[in-house]
């Protein structure tokens, strides 16, 4: 499974990977019953070579539908298109926490003041930026975000503590790694997200963004995601 992620992981992922229970190892090793499958849950380290991750942004577990759960934190692959001709595009109103997060975003490009209502949206001419989830993951990794779950793999809703407790020491190991192979990485973290991680010695070491879950409204004008976001500029296309 390691071998699939970029060389520049493989160390790091190795003594990761070292911290499962031998029974769970065999549980990811078997691929069925969870998903992404075997061949994608490590998608994440697959697209981000280490040397050119700044920040480590955590969500929690995949999502619970599989067309979405492609092995990123924050990116529903069942979203196609990010706009419509009318402001967000369906499935992104669907998403409570994308759709705040994208909200935030035209807010950092000057787009929205302080109205978010529909028809502010509709105003927005979104011709001049990205139109796709997967390039918004770009451009998130352009930037040096790693997109990562607590725990990698999903299969059911009343599995989900299960997982992420099977998880934890994988986490621990790598913010270990990580820290030895790049000290200046800093974590992002969202709501409760950032007290678990903050349980953990080894997060102890990373500066760390801590921000309201973009589930909330108070993300979209929240200062400090702003502060962090805007000169990402993540809705812009690769040649603005």
């Amino acid at each position: 499974m390691i071998n699939q992620a970029d060389r520049s992981w493989h160390q790091v992922l190795e003594k990761a990977f070292g911290a499962f229970d031998p029974d769970y190892l065999r549980y990811l090793q078997d691929d069925t019953g969870y998903f992404p499958d075997r061949n994608n849950f490590l998608n994440a380290f697959k697209t981000l070579p280490l040397h050119e991750t700044k920040y480590i942004l955590f969500g929690q577990d995949p999502y619970p539908r599989e067309e979405s759960a492609i092995g990123y934190a924050f990116i529903d692959g069942k979203v196609q298109k990010l706009f419509s001709e009318t402001g967000l595009s369906k499935e992104v109103n669907r998403a409570t926490s994308l759709r705040n997060f994208m909200k935030m975003l035209l807010l950092c490009e000057g787009e929205l003041k302080e109205d978010f209502s529909k028809e502010a949206l509709a105003k927005v001419d979104t011709a001049k930026y990205i139109q796709s989830i997967h390039q918004l993951r770009q451009n998130f990794e352009k930037n040096g975000v790693l997109l990562l779950n607590m725990a990698l793999v999903f299969s059911s809703k009343e599995e989900s503590k299960k997982h992420i407790k099977a998880w934890r020491g994988f986490v621990r190991e790598f913010l270990k790694g990580l820290h030895e192979a790049s000290a200046d990485t800093e974590l992002i973290l969202f709501g409760k997200m950032a007290e678990e991680v903050e349980k953990l010695e080894e997060a102890k070491a990373f500066a760390k963004h801590i921000l309201p879950h973009p589930y909330n409204v108070s993300f979209i004008t929240d200062p400090k995601a702003r502060t962090l976001f805007e000169p990402m500029r993540l809705l812009r296309q690769s040649d603005s």
